[in-house]
C-alpha cells in the first residue's frame, strides 16, 4: 500500500461514487477499483460496501478514511517543509559575530532577514575572530561576521568581503588632535598606545604594529586589553591613544575618531564553509551582497 492507494480510497470514500471520484482524480475508474481491492486484501478487511446502486463505508472504512486524511495531510506538510528548507525559508542559522564592528548593521540586518525568512531559527554567538573561524571550520557555526585571521584552519572556508575599515586614533574631544582631519603614523612614535590584544584580534593588532614599523618606530603599547570597549575606556581616561577602526566610535561620544595616514585598513568579512553552506546561509549571503551593493550596511 502506498500514498496513491490512500488518495484513491479517500476520493471514493468522500464521493461515495466511483465515477465522480475518477473525474475528481482524472484517472480511469478501474484503477480506483483495483486500488480499493488491494487495500482490502492487504488489510484483510472490507472498507467499502459496493452494490450496483451505491457505495457505503464500513466501520473499518470510516477509520481508514480518518487515518488516511491524517497521513495525507502530514505528507503534504512534510513536502512543504522540505521545499522550505531546500529554499532557505525554514531551518537554522547559527551566526557568529564580532561585536563592535558589526554593531552599525547587525540588528537591522537580522530584522530584515527574519522578515524574509520568519521560519528560520537564528542563534547568535559573539566570539573573538580566531574562535569564530575555528567554530565555522568545525561546523559549530553556520557562518560568521569576523576579521580574517592568520590560521591554517581556514582551509575549505569561503569569505565575502563586506568592508575595508580604516584605522585611526580615538582621542577625547579635548585632545589637541580632536580637531584634525588626519594624524600620521609617525606622530604616534612617542605616544602611549592602547591596542586590542593580539589574541583577541590578530588582524587589527598586526596591522597596527606593521604600520608603526613602516613609519620607522616601534610602538609604545601602554595597554592591550582583550575587549575593544576597554580600549575606549582607557582612551577616555587619558591612559593612552586608542587605535581603532572607523566603525567603533558611534555618535554622540566623548571620543573623536581621526583617520591615520598613510591609510591602513582591516577587513570585515562573512565566512562560511564551502562544503556545509546551507540554504539559510545562502539567503544570508545574498541579503548581505544586496545590502552591500545598495550601501545599506553602514548608514
Amino acid at each position: 500500500m502506498d500514498l496513491r492507494h490512500l488518495r484513491y480510497f479517500q476520493a471514493v470514500a468522500e464521493e461515495l461514487n466511483y465515477s465522480r471520484a475518477a473525474v475528481r482524480l482524472h484517472v480511469a475508474q478501474p484503477a480506483l477499483s483495483r486500488a480499493v481491492q488491494e487495500i482490502e486484501s492487504e488489510l484483510g478487511a472490507m472498507v467499502l460496501e459496493r452494490t450496483k446502486h451505491r457505495v457505503k463505508l464500513t466501520p473499518a472504512g470510516e477509520v481508514l478514511l480518518r487515518e488516511a486524511g491524517n497521513l495525507l495531510e502530514a505528507w503534504r506538510d512534510a513536502q512543504l517543509r522540505v521545499k522550505r528548507v531546500a529554499s532557505g525559508e525554514e531551518g537554522e542559522l547559527r551566526l557568529g559575530y564580532v561585536g563592535p564592528p558589526t554593531a552599525p548593521f547587525l540588528g537591522r540586518l537580522l530584522q530584515a532577514y527574519r522578515q524574509h525568512y520568519p521560519m528560520v531559527a537564528v542563534h547568535l554567538e559573539e566570539r573573538t575572530p580566531e574562535r569564530l573561524w575555528e567554530m565555522v571550520a568545525r561546523g559549530r557555526l553556520s557562518a560568521a561576521l569576523t576579521r580574517p585571521v592568520p590560521s591554517p584552519q581556514d582551509l575549505g572556508l569561503r569569505t565575502l568581503l563586506l568592508r575595508q575599515e580604516r584605522l585611526g586614533v580615538a582621542v577625547p574631544l579635548t585632545h589637541p588632535w580632536a580637531g584634525r582631519k588626519t594624524v600620521s603614523w609617525k606622530q604616534l612614535e612617542d605616544q602611549p598606545l592602547v591596542v586590542l590584544a593580539r589574541r583577541e584580534g590578530a588582524s587589527l593588532h598586526d596591522t597596527v604594529l606593521m604600520a608603526c614599523r613602516q613609519a620607522g618606530f616601534m610602538p609604545k603599547l601602554a595597554h592591550t586589553p582583550s575587549v575593544i570597549g576597554t580600549v575606549l575606556t582607557y582612551t577616555q581616561a587619558g591612559a593612552g591613544i586608542g587605535i581603532v577602526t572607523d566603525s567603533i566610535i558611534s555618535q554622540p561620544s566623548p571620543l573623536r575618531f581621526v583617520p591615520l595616514t598613510p591609510a591602513q585598513t582591516v577587513p570585515l568579512v562573512l565566512v562560511w564553509h564551502e562544503d556545509a553552506a546551507s540554504p539559510p546561509v545562502e539567503r544570508l549571503r545574498e541579503l548581505m551582497q544586496d545590502w552591500k551593493k545598495q550601501g545599506c550596511l553602514w548608514e
